[in-house]
């Protein structure tokens, strides 16, 4: 099956640079996104998140005819949701984009058509909410294809992995399967894996899981350290010098829209099977309080201190803020009122919540140096810029 026209509907970290890329493959592209200032920011072969090369890109898509945006979606062969999915205050799932977005494909949807959600959901998504929703919208379902395809990309890597990495294709049924995983096999490098659309959910939810797992056990592993006066990352090496043993660092929480979300879409689907998920969630999600009484004690040697806060991102070397600890962390400090926070985040232009401020600046006038995350630009900070200054290195980057 060769589809050639491609309706993408998110235009964020995933969608963007999936509509860019078809687009440069040759399909003709329509990126579409409920905001209009991401649609003209597009139309002008511009970008408005950051991805190394995705600006070149997108410039090339535009500048081609191959790729333009609008905020309706219009008829096409492939319809790709790549919309939010974020947690709601009760930690279950807000498929509220996803019910939008196939509320506005369905007067569009034709039969031969393929309708992909890549959007990571919890198990059932594909079929009771895309597949069911364009039934209950009057789609006749006979000759539509509906299937899963989660992303699986890293930020900051974005149109590397995604040609690279392998695909998990999961359709509601077995012709659903086969049409989808032809589709991507047009333009994936990485080897193409069918399966179930409940398959493909859960699978991606697992991915996620483990490593939030693996995370809780280092950020639990630094608490405990701090308790008997140990350092946690000469710890972790020495233990990791065992052949079957590699724990990961420890940091001030976990971020991003993935590690710390998905886990608990599983966990609001087996509440009593998901006891260990639910406990990583809870031992990552409470290190972010543990780093601020840290950050408390130390304020507490002065009146009122200057407060170096290194990183808002939730990772190093992206603008990504989406669930970032280092950004719960700052906020928590600002409403603590502990001291004067200078608040550097160097792949930010700007911040709508803080004054930022530029590295150089922030260390000469601080205090206290406290790093939140292990961006490359304050690996260049010459270490006598540190001196007779209290650090609290949240990523073991100056040991």
């Amino acid at each position: 099956m060769t589809q050639r026209t491609i309706c993408v509907l998110g235009l964020g970290y995933i969608g963007l640079p999936t509509a860019s890329f078809l687009a440069t493959k040759g399909y003709a592209v329509l990126g579409v996104d409920i905001a209009p200032g991401v649609v003209e920011t597009i139309n002008r072969a511009e970008i408005h998140i950051r991805e190394p090369d995705l600006d070149i890109l997108v410039k090339s898509a535009v500048q081609s005819g191959r790729l333009k945006a609008q905020v309706e979606p219009a008829p096409a062969d492939v319809f790709i949701i790549a919309v939010p999915t974020p947690l709601r205050e009760d930690k279950d799932a807000d498929l509220s984009a996803v019910r939008d977005a196939v509320a506005a494909i369905a007067p569009h949807v034709r039969p031969g058509n393929l309708v992909v959600l890549e959007s990571t959901s919890p198990v059932g998504t594909t079929e009771h909410l895309v597949a069911g929703g364009l039934r209950l919208a009057g789609v006749d379902m006979g000759e539509i294809h509906v299937a899963h395809c989660p992303e699986r990309v890293l930020p900051g890597r974005i149109l590397v992995e995604l040609i690279q990495n392998d695909r998990i294709v999961g359709g509601v049924d077995e012709a659903a399967t086969a049409a989808a995983a032809a589709f991507y096999r047009e333009f994936v490098n990485g080897e193409v894996l069918e399966t179930t659309a409940a398959t493909a959910e859960l699978a991606k939810l697992a991915e996620n899981t483990y490593r939030d797992v693996n995370i809780a056990l280092a950020n639990e592993l630094s608490m405990i350290s701090d308790r008997f006066d140990v350092d946690v990352f000469e710890l972790i090496g020495l233990a990791n010098r065992h052949p079957r043993v590699d724990i990961l660092r420890p940091g001030p929480g976990v971020g991003g829209h993935c590690i710390a979300v998905d886990p608990w879409f599983i966990v609001s689907q087996a509440r009593e099977e998901a006891r260990l998920i639910r406990t990583a969630r809870e031992v990552n999600d409470r290190k972010p309080g543990w780093v601020l009484d840290k950050v408390r004690q130390k304020a507490a040697r002065f009146r009122r201190p200057a407060i170096a806060c290194l990183g808002l991102a939730f990772k190093a070397d992206v603008d990504d803020l989406r669930e970032s600890p280092a950004l719960h962390i700052v906020r928590a400090l600002r409403e603590a009122d502990l001291g004067d926070l200078l608040v550097v985040e160097p792949n930010l232009r700007r911040s709508d919540e803080f004054d930022l401020v530029p590295l150089e600046a922030a260390v000469e006038r601080a205090d206290i140096v406290l790093l939140l995350v292990d961006h490359r630009a304050f690996r260049r900070l010459k270490p006598a810029k540190l001196q007779e200054k209290v650090l609290i290195d949240t990523r073991g980057m100056w040991r």
